[in-house]
């Protein structure tokens, strides 16, 4: 048999037996509100991954505050717009944005600007300027040793370097004896620039850039 409502239960009634039921259940579920983990705090986290970082650039010294994600070849770029440096593969595989760090050429979008915390960093542009252009600069352009250019700022930084590893003694892949200083020849120049590549293939006129280089300098860049 159908069971008819109370005609006793007013309206009213019905509203105050409601918002009591709701408040219990409120009551209820407070404590495990309160045992549950705080949300973190969206500005509090990117807050946290970012990093004051400074290092000599191009003989000036320069402070960021980065995201401690950022590649060196990113901060480069992005925060000072030293664009001379190229963004190319990304993957350090076409040596575009090769850099000079303390002395040593790498690959800008493979390291991280936080890991050179006092480092010295030469780019394309601390090595000279248009009016006082740096030798290797000076003959990359007598000997053509370039196209499209973008590849060329990572060529000549990457080319300084590899005539300062030479005249440092330090060996590589096509060097006959390990032990022995290596020799300035065609061969150790292609294999150590072998790193960086040009699309629209002027590698002869580069060694020409380079050799004539070394030989004007006594081997170093």
């Amino acid at each position: 048999m159908e069971k008819f409502p109370d005609p006793a239960l007013t309206r009213r009634d019905l509203f105050i037996v409601g918002a009591a039921s709701a408040g219990a259940v409120s009551a209820t579920a407070t404590p495990d509100a309160e045992a549950a983990p705080p949300a973190r705090n969206v500005s509090a986290t990117q807050s946290e991954a970012v990093m004051s970082v400074s290092m000599t650039i191009n003989g000036q010294m320069q402070t960021m505050a980065l995201d401690t994600r950022t590649t060196l070849l990113d901060a480069l770029r992005e925060q000072l717009h030293l664009t001379g440096t190229k963004k190319g593969c990304d993957h350090g595989q076409c040596g575009a944005c090769t850099v000079i760090v303390d002395g040593r050429r790498i690959n800008s979008c493979l390291t991280l600007a936080v890991m050179h915390e006092g480092a010295r960093v030469t780019t394309i542009e601390g090595l000279g300027s248009p009016q006082k252009l740096h030798a290797m600069q000076a003959a990359f352009v007598k000997h053509d040793g370039f196209q499209c250019g973008y590849c060329t700022p990572g060529q000549i930084c990457s080319a300084v370097s590899v005539l300062n590893e030479i005249k440092a003694g330090i060996p590589s892949h096509v060097s006959a004896d390990l032990n022995v200083r290596p020799l300035l020849s065609a061969d150790e120049i292609r294999e150590r620039m072998s790193g960086n590549i040009c699309r629209c293939g002027a590698y002869s006129n580069i060694l020409d850039a380079i050799t004539e280089v070394a030989e004007s300098t006594g081997g170093a860049a």
